[in-house]
């Protein structure tokens, strides 16, 4: 799989993380840091900070260094997947 996103899927993981904040139900904990660690991933690349903060900043911070390595690619077609699933 590649590690650059085609404009395809740029696209489409644009209107999904647009569609995420209407989303008929609110997401489980787990599945809002799923959903923050695929986005940070997608967007920025790998955790490169260190944890720090309270409970909730360093929850954040652990689910997004625990999928360090994974392409923009993968990152991006798991959010979409993740919405699409939620959106129902």
């Amino acid at each position: 799989m590649s590690g650059k996103a085609s404009q395809a899927l740029r696209i489409k993981f644009k209107r999904s993380s647009k569609k995420v904040w209407d989303l008929p139900e609110r997401p489980s904990n787990s599945q809002l840091l799923e959903l923050y660690a695929l986005f940070k991933q997608a967007t920025e690349g790998d955790c490169q900070d260190r944890a720090r903060g309270g409970m909730k900043e360093r929850a954040k911070w652990k689910a997004w260094n625990g999928i360090s390595g994974m392409s923009e690619t993968e990152a991006m077609e798991r959010y979409c997947s993740i919405v699409d699933d939620l959106s129902g």
